[in-house]
């Protein structure tokens, strides 16, 4: 039950009680922003480690050829996820009192969604891999993961309470044992297919983990119920980030794809190996936005002025925090990658001087993502989102026999720039957000509001 509000608060006028209460909510957010950083810097540090070190044991040929299951399985997440994320969140936040119909609602599409995922994955390595039993195998234990992804509701009550710490202490559980396992598995000798299981009984255990942290804090399973037309408005707001959600998968993970089907599983792990490094510091933006996502919503009703200093703030923050790790890392990556993936890996320390740069597109894309959702504009995400897959698997097609995994990776940054900015210039409704984007090269927004 929520605590009373105190006595005094009634007494003062409506814009003060709104702006003490805005800034309560900007100090739970940056807590909450806190917890999700600590665990992705965990996530970061352990991650690479381990990562690094199953890199080099397999080498890459094998490595290439467990990253390409795991990226055409993730090529059917938004198909699992239904693009559910940001609308069940929203819903929460706008109407607690319906969370349980909500959550309910979702597990149950989500739950469809997987089942409906896990059987293209496998009809789709089936048909273009028809003759490598390695691949189809790894395919379908990692895609039957997806199934799992119905639980995911319980992470977005958490996110709707600002109170990530408890998926934080459940996750990282789970991923601290699952890395120690996978140490011993490489200390053992593991055979490949393990490691494909091993990632598999991570997104099980996560699962259940959540699930037991969510009855801990006394939620209740039983008082999730089914609406079907709570399930209709849901389809209907999401439908264009399920759109989006898989263009995004493209455009991230179609390079790895089409390396493995155009030239071999080897390019594909020295590509793979720059990326590691390159996407280890996505998790940023991503933990910034999923915490001040509601602030940012609660900030138009201080007024429309507010609300989009703000936004040019947290563009501005992108670019800066983007250059940050961009140009240092350009010019240490041949260094970088030898040291960390040894000399076999040596040739994607020209990937990592390229890949890199679309960090810049990511975080900004990360960003005005929630601004498109605020604005309840879902459909321009997902035009955006198919413009950049459509450059990408058009350039790749280009690129990749002409200068192989460098090229992939040009095609991957034009195509993240096409996507997260340039496209917001292409329509009345988003060229404010292009400009905001293009003054936040410049720093703008950087200083205080007044």
């Amino acid at each position: 039950m929520k605590s009373a509000a105190p006595f005094w608060l009634a007494l003062l006028p409506e814009f003060l009680r709104v702006r003490i209460a805005h800034r309560a909510g900007v100090v739970k957010a940056l807590s909450n922003t806190g917890w999700l950083f600590s665990d992705r810097v965990l996530r970061m540090g352990v991650g690479l480690v381990v990562g690094v070190w199953l890199a080099r044991y397999l080498g890459p040929e094998q490595f290439g050829l467990l990253s390409f299951a795991m990226a055409f399985v993730a090529l059917f997440g938004a198909v699992a996820s239904l693009g559910l994320q940001g609308i069940v969140v929203r819903d929460i936040v706008r109407d607690p009192a319906q969370a349980p119909e909500i959550l309910g609602t979702g597990f149950v599409l989500q739950l469809l969604g997987g089942l409906a995922a896990f059987l293209l994955a496998i009809v789709a390595i089936a048909y273009l891999r028809p003759d490598d039993a390695t691949a189809r195998l790894m395919v379908a234990i990692l895609g039957a993961a997806l199934v799992f992804r119905a639980l995911d509701g319980v992470r977005y009550w958490f996110e709707a309470q600002v109170q990530s710490k408890y998926v934080v202490w459940a996750e990282n559980a789970v991923f601290l044992g699952i890395a120690a396992v996978k140490v011993g598995m490489i200390l053992a000798g593991a055979p490949l297919v393990a490691f494909a299981w091993a990632a598999f009984a991570e997104v099980v255990a996560v699962a259940l983990a959540l699930a037991g942290v969510y009855l801990k804090k006394g939620g209740r399973f039983a008082d999730w119920r089914v609406k079907l037309a709570r399930a209709a408005g849901l389809l209907k707001d999401s439908w264009p980030l399920v759109l989006s959600g898989l263009a995004i998968m493209v455009y991230m993970r179609i390079d790895q794809i089409m390396l493995g089907q155009m030239l071999d599983d080897g390019a594909v792990g020295i590509y793979t190996a720059a990326v590691r490094i390159s996407e280890v510091w996505y998790f940023i933006p991503t933990v910034i936005v999923a915490s001040v996502f509601p602030a940012i919503i609660e900030s138009k009703k201080l007024g429309e002025a507010i609300y989009l200093a703000r936004l040019q703030k947290l563009y501005s923050l992108m670019v800066v925090i983007a250059l940050v790790v961009a140009v240092p890392l350009t010019f240490l990556s041949d260094w970088l990658v030898v040291l960390l993936f040894g000399e076999g890996y040596a040739e994607a320390g020209k990937v990592l001087a390229v890949h890199i740069w679309a960090g810049i597109f990511v975080f900004l894309g990360v960003a005005s993502g929630q601004w498109f959702l605020v604005e309840n504009l879902q459909k321009y995400v997902f035009y955006r989102t198919v413009m950049g897959a459509v450059v990408n698997v058009v350039l790749n097609a280009v690129l990749i026999p002409a200068y192989g995994v460098v090229g992939a990776a040009v095609a991957t940054v034009i195509s993240q720039a096409a996507a997260s900015v340039l496209f917001n210039a292409l329509s009345g409704k988003t060229r404010a957000v292009f400009v905001m984007q293009c003054r936040s090269f410049f720093g703008a927004g950087l200083l205080p509001v007044r």
